[in-house]
């Protein structure tokens, strides 16, 4: 069976979202449902990630993301240090860094919208970041703020307007300890699509 990119995106943000939706075709759920019960929560979640970028952003894939932790309040998501994304100095590339905090924002925020059914754009607005020290290992970017996301996807949804919010990641080597190595914040931008 091919599926149409329409089908495919459909199955990706079943993937994300952990659970069936009445939209989806008996076969879709067939199998969203084996998945559900072959992968862990976070590996659902990564191969969603990963979907996703090979399919809207090659770059976020190239950086190999993969989710640690993911609830409605929390996400952790933990980029590798590899040659690919290894600078002059043999630490994380700070391009790199921004991925991981996109990522770590994105998903949460995808996960979020999708629990509601709604259509709803996001971008970021900007970004500013703030590097203590050297990543010289695999980053954990931590995102807590999942409780204040899902309000402004609300007032997105009950006023129809565009509505922003400054989002916190922090982003430290687990194998170096608890200290930050870089932290962001994004501002997060959405509207409801009519």
């Amino acid at each position: 069976m091919c599926a149409t990119p329409h089908q495919q995106q459909r199955l990706i943000f079943a993937l994300i979202r952990h659970r069936m939706s009445a939209c989806l075709a008996p076969s879709e759920i067939a199998i969203t449902t084996w998945i559900d019960k072959l992968l862990s929560t976070t590996t659902r979640a990564t191969l969603g990630l990963r979907l996703f970028g090979w399919r809207n952003i090659p770059m976020m894939l190239y950086v190999r993301p993969s989710v640690i932790a993911l609830s409605p309040q929390r996400i952790v998501v933990r980029l590798p240090l590899n040659r690919r994304n290894r600078n002059h100095w043999g630490s994380m590339y700070f391009g790199a860094l921004s991925v991981g905090a996109d990522c770590a924002i994105g998903l949460l925020v995808m996960e979020l919208i999708a629990q509601r059914g709604q259509n709803i754009s996001l971008i970021f607005k900007d970004c500013h970041a703030q590097f203590h020290k050297r990543a010289m290992g695999a980053v954990d970017f931590t995102c807590e703020q999942g409780d204040e996301i899902a309000a402004l996807i609300e007032q997105a949804i009950a006023t129809g307007e565009r509505v922003d919010k400054a989002i916190q990641v922090i982003a430290h080597v687990p194998s170096l300890g608890t200290e930050p190595v870089a932290s962001y914040t994004l501002t997060l931008s959405l509207k409801l699509v009519s």
